[in-house]
């Protein structure tokens, strides 16, 4: 396999064509907007779909219909582009349909602006729309990993019959990197999707919908979503960890590119002879809450720091996988401002220090 210098956002188009997604519906928004315009020109050479959509709202709607079809459908924007699909998604997962959104973050509330966040973590993995319902979530912290989970959530997507979503922040979207496509996708065999809408010559018509007006459907509905998520739970969790050993005192735990910038304080901090290790979450729902307690759990952990590109979103989860084990501590900047390595191990410093620099956050058992 050739290595090929890629923009983040090139690549994720090129991976999801390769994957066999050829019906793309978008509206554009930066800092995604490169999805678009690389598409425009790539899927017609496949025999594919792409329509701009009027809207946000238009397009989310756009993907029910498609996936009803059993189509491998997707879409891309950024945070409030996202906002807008969130009806349309909690559509799709109530009626058990695949799709894959893919969320370029940028820095909010509100239009915001258009530097890199990490603030749409409580969004990706808390539903974001209405009702019970769940989606899966990954976050690359390269652009290698951007093109490998892209082609997995749409395995994902087929294998679940949910949304599936891949965050990453603007860096992610527009820094380049070299990246390896593989010649030949191939993935472990699914159900055939015999639920699709295609047509009803020579069968009843399935009716696909996530309307139940029956009180008693809808949480039978309700049961067999959660029953998924369950199976996730078990199957489908996914971190890294870096320079994990009993040496360490602290545990910094980060995502994405702010996980990137972790390994460089790790590094730079081990030249001075001072042991910290990382733990990378990968999937961000399910959330790897047992594997960080595992780690935590080490005799030599003395504290957790949360670092991230929020407000301390990621930090909930945190705080409730360790549940008051460990002292949980938390540095984030926001608005597209990005934390500095130097900013990073000011803050390790502090926690290795006498009085253990801020007030730690625990949980309250």
């Amino acid at each position: 396999m050739a290595r090929i210098l890629m923009k983040g956002n090139e690549a994720i188009a090129e991976a999801a064509l390769r994957a066999g997604a050829k019906h793309y519906f978008c509206y554009p928004i930066t800092p995604q907007s490169e999805v678009a315009e690389y598409l425009a020109r790539r899927i017609p050479e496949v025999g594919g779909v792409f329509l701009q959509g009027e809207s946000e709202v238009a397009v989310g709607n756009m993907l029910f219909g498609a996936a009803a079809t059993g189509k491998r459908v997707f879409t891309t924007s950024s945070s409030p582009g996202i906002s807008l699909m969130q009806e349309a998604i909690s559509y799709m997962a109530g009626a058990h349909l695949p799709a894959v959104i893919i969320n370029i973050m940028r820095g909010g509330p509100g239009l915001g602006g258009i530097l890199p966040a990490q603030s749409d973590y409580f969004q990706a993995t808390k539903g974001g729309g209405h009702g019970d319902y769940r989606v899966l979530v990954l976050a690359p912290s390269t652009i290698q990993e951007a093109v490998d989970l892209t082609m997995l959530s749409f395995h994902l997507a087929d294998k679940y019959r949910n949304p599936v979503s891949l965050i990453g922040d603007g860096m992610i979207g527009q820094m380049m990197e070299p990246v390896e496509f593989p010649e030949k996708y191939e993935e472990p065999e699914l159900p055939p999707k015999d639920w699709a809408a295609t047509g009803c010559k020579d069968r009843m018509p399935y009716i696909i919908k996530s309307l139940f007006l029956d009180p008693v459907a809808l949480e039978k509905n309700s049961h067999l979503l959660q029953e998924k998520y369950e199976r996730m739970k078990e199957e489908e969790v996914r971190f890294e960890l870096y320079n994990v050993s009993s040496k360490i005192k602290i545990l910094l735990i980060a995502y994405g590119t702010m996980a990137r910038i972790c390994q460089t304080v790790i590094d730079e901090l081990k030249d001075d002879g001072v042991q910290v290790g990382l733990f990378r979450p990968i999937s961000l729902f399910p959330f790897p809450e047992k594997q960080i307690l595992k780690e935590v759990s080490r005799k030599n952990v003395e504290a957790v720091l949360t670092i991230e590109m929020s407000m301390g979103q990621m930090l909930e989860d945190v705080e409730r996988a360790i549940f008051g084990a460990k002292p949980v501590h938390f540095y984030g900047r926001t608005g597209g401002v990005v934390p500095s390595p130097d900013e990073v191990k000011k803050q390790i410093h502090k926690l290795l220090s006498t009085d253990q620099g801020s007030r730690p956050r625990k949980r309250k058992a």
